[in-house]
């Protein structure tokens, strides 16, 4: 790999990540992550010998190529890399990077570009679900530009509308994978639910936390980590996941909205506070919320008509679409959406250390 690897930096939602062409990684599955693993640097909390950028939300790689399915245009596999141990998984789902795959696939002549808008039908080969993704586009090209801001991003950039369809049981087949509404762990009452993300929710006044903290002050409580780390092991049991290695299930502690939200959300990935909340986490947070008799349920202030259920977390707001029916035994996801930004950073060539395969 002396000549490097073709490679494009985006920014899609409130993470970052490098996006390839799968036909340019090794075809070999452990050949390609430890390229990879080189390629970021990780194994040092700096990230130094590599283009990461030592935190988890940039730490993340989109590996993209013709669908193989009728009902897609593109395939997306989601690799999750570690930062200070040079780890990588496929074992979840990733929205915020999601939001770059569309205009990565007109960028690399994948999918053609509409006159104003497109939309790109993507399999999320981790889960197996399909998501359609419509974003701006002029010209042939995609248009990065725009008026929409979301939360934990400075600036404007054009809008991407994701809907998801078959999210429910992403990872554990389940969207209540320990078939009940409320568990209860070392006298914690917790909901443990997967619409995309498999999530634990407590609410953050079991843990001796008002809810509101910021993420820095979060990050310095060490006896916080260890009692996150040791609810998420022992849910992810429950839950059928096999959690050694990995950064899910996350583990989201709740608290009521104070600025007009839904619900207030502190999000860890895996014990390291997240500066906002991601995607698909958020979408199986509301989903929780929406459950009667879940945690932190009663916390929240759901909207009086419609399905939009407004995130309060770290950084600001992140309002998800879902329609949940309730009635059934496990209850049925009708839908869920939500509207990102992505912005390409740079498109070039990318150089392995000497330590890839």
């Amino acid at each position: 790999m002396t000549g490097g690897v073709r490679c494009l930096l985006m920014r899609g939602g409130t993470s970052k990540g490098l996006y390839f062409l799968a036909a340019d990684l090794p075809g070999d599955p452990a050949d390609r992550d430890a390229l990879l693993l080189a390629v970021m640097g990780s194994g040092h909390p700096m990230q130094v010998d590599g283009v990461g950028g030592a935190h988890p939300l940039a730490a993340k790689v989109a590996v993209v190529s013709p669908s193989q399915r009728e009902d897609a245009d593109v395939d997306y596999l989601f690799l999750q890399l570690g930062v200070d141990e040079p780890t990588i998984t496929d074992r979840q789902n990733c929205g915020n990077i999601l939001a770059g795959v569309g205009p990565f696939a007109v960028e690399r002549g994948l999918l053609g570009a509409a006159d104003e808008s497109t939309t790109a039908r993507i399999h999320m080969v981790n889960s197996g679900a399909v998501v359609t993704a419509t974003f701006a586009t002029t010209a042939g090209a995609v248009r990065y530009a725009g008026g929409t801001a979301i939360a934990g991003v400075p600036g404007t950039a054009a809008p991407i509308l994701l809907r998801f369809a078959d999210t429910a049981g992403s990872a554990t087949g389940s969207l209540l994978p320990t078939g009940k509404v409320c568990d209860v762990i070392d006298g914690v009452p917790v909901s443990c639910v997967d619409n995309g993300m498999p999530v634990v929710v407590a609410r953050a006044g079991d843990f001796g936390l008002t809810g509101y903290e910021p993420a820095d002050e979060l990050a310095a409580d060490g006896e916080l980590a260890r009692r996150v780390q040791a609810l998420r092991l022992a849910a992810g049991k429950l839950m059928g996941l096999d959690v050694s290695g990995l950064s899910v299930p996350k583990t989201t502690l709740v608290s009521a909205p104070r600025d007009g939200g839904t619900i207030c959300t502190r999000t860890f990935i895996p014990v390291r506070p997240h500066t906002s909340i991601g995607v698909l986490g958020a979408v199986t947070v509301a989903t929780a919320m929406l459950l009667p008799g879940g945690a932190g349920a009663e916390l929240a202030r759901l909207p009086a008509a419609g399905h939009v259920i407004d995130i309060e977390h770290p950084a600001g707001h992140l309002e998800v679409e879902v329609e949940l029916d309730t009635a059934g035994d496990p209850p049925l996801v009708r839908r869920a959406g939500v509207v990102r930004t992505a912005r390409k950073l740079f498109d070039g060539t990318v150089y392995p250390s000497a330590t890839a395969r």
